[in-house]
């Protein structure tokens, strides 16, 4: 059976920064396009990251552009998010999943795999 694991979380100051991994098992994801999404208390599950199942070819949330990065090691099946320049909004559960289609959308509905979640907390 196929799992997606998110590592990574935890709490940090304004400012900092923080690497999440997701790492696949039970199936090879290499072939897959990968997303990052997020969800904070009482609101919606929100796209942050994606990218395509070669890695060249990324797209962000407007919140997050010129701060997270999305990058991922096909040999390893693992996905990874750098996020720098972190603010007390980008405060979430994040959560990683797969697109088996590569439709490079921003819709949860389109991806059908996806991991427990990590916590990350931002203090101010």
């Amino acid at each position: 059976q196929a799992h997606l694991v998110e590592s990574g979380g935890g709490l940090v100051q304004a400012g900092g920064s923080l690497r999440l991994g997701c790492t696949g098992s039970g199936r090879t994801f290499s072939n897959y396009g990968m997303g990052w999404f997020r969800q904070a208390p009482g609101k919606e599950r929100e796209f942050v990251a994606g990218i395509d199942w070669r890695g060249g070819y990324t797209y962000y949330a407007d919140s997050v552009k010129g701060r997270f990065v999305i990058f991922r090691d096909n040999a390893n099946n693992t996905l990874y998010l750098q996020m720098n320049s972190l603010k007390p909004e980008d405060t979430a559960v994040y959560y990683c999943a797969a697109d088996q289609r590569n439709t490079l959308t921003r819709t949860p509905l389109n991806y059908g795999y996806w991991g427990q979640g990590t916590q990350v907390t931002v203090s101010s």
